[in-house]
């Protein structure tokens, strides 16, 4: 049985962190002793290092966070079989955004020293959303923002180039390093017309925090995304030991 300041020093965070996680189910909840002290048991110890490891990498996307959060709510009503088949899940998709990350290193690159091989094939807007698994308002949002720009067909249909496919996809890795879509644009409007040397890689992006240019954001997306993945494996393995002792 553990107290407070116990069981907080055990995992390694403040107190009140503790009685926050309580307070939204990341926990089970605890009992109190004849005193009016929260009593924790072994229960809430692993609970408590299942949200530690889950959230112990501030992604910035906050679909990735929502989904890390998932796995706490399932392991704070102690349905453990549940978080583990979320976790698998969301390593799967860090995965899969790491990938993303990593081609938009390259396209940038491509971009920036003018090397990108486009072919002629297009894409209506539906087309383009299936293929970067976005909706088709995220596409014609990014559109109207002035981030891509398609011809229009008869019939008033958008045709989407190769090229615009590629600036997509760097445009979505930004996004999901949480850069604002002006924040996008100013960088573009920088980039175009520009190619080989001609161009400071170290493009402003203009946010309050750092300038940087789309290289470097994606580069380190791919480094915070190495550390969610790492922390994804570590909570499978606790999840799936907890499983085998039959934590309750």
């Amino acid at each position: 049985m553990y107290r407070t300041k116990e069981i907080a020093a055990r995992v390694g965070i403040h107190p009140n962190t503790v009685r926050i996680y309580e307070e939204w189910r990341y926990i089970s909840a605890v009992p109190r002793g004849e005193n009016g002290y929260r009593i924790y048991s072994e229960l809430h110890l692993f609970q408590l290092k299942v949200a530690r490891t889950a959230f112990r990498c501030e992604i910035v996307q906050g679909s990735i966070r929502a989904k890390a959060r998932v796995i706490v709510e399932a392991s704070g009503q102690a349905d453990f079989a549940q978080a583990l088949e979320c976790a698998v899940a969301y390593l799967s998709h860090l995965e899969k955004e790491y990938n993303r990350a990593l081609e938009a290193i390259e396209l940038s690159k491509q971009w920036i020293y003018g090397s990108v091989a486009v072919s002629a094939q297009t894409y209506s807007r539906q087309e383009a959303a299936r293929l970067l698994e976005l909706s088709t308002e995220t596409v014609r949002n990014w559109e109207r923002n002035g981030l891509i720009t398609a011809e229009k067909q008869a019939g008033g249909f958008r045709s989407y180039s190769d090229h615009t496919i590629r600036r997509l996809k760097i445009i979505r890795t930004l996004r999901t390093a949480h850069y604002s879509i002006s924040a996008i644009l100013r960088l573009i409007h920088q980039a175009e017309g520009r190619s080989g040397p001609e161009l400071n890689i170290r493009q402003v992006l203009d946010t309050p925090e750092e300038h940087e240019d789309m290289i470097s954001v994606a580069d380190r997306l791919v480094h915070s995304l190495e550390q969610a993945m790492d922390s994804a494996k570590e909570l499978i393995l606790l999840l799936r030991a907890g499983l085998d002792t039959g934590i309750q």
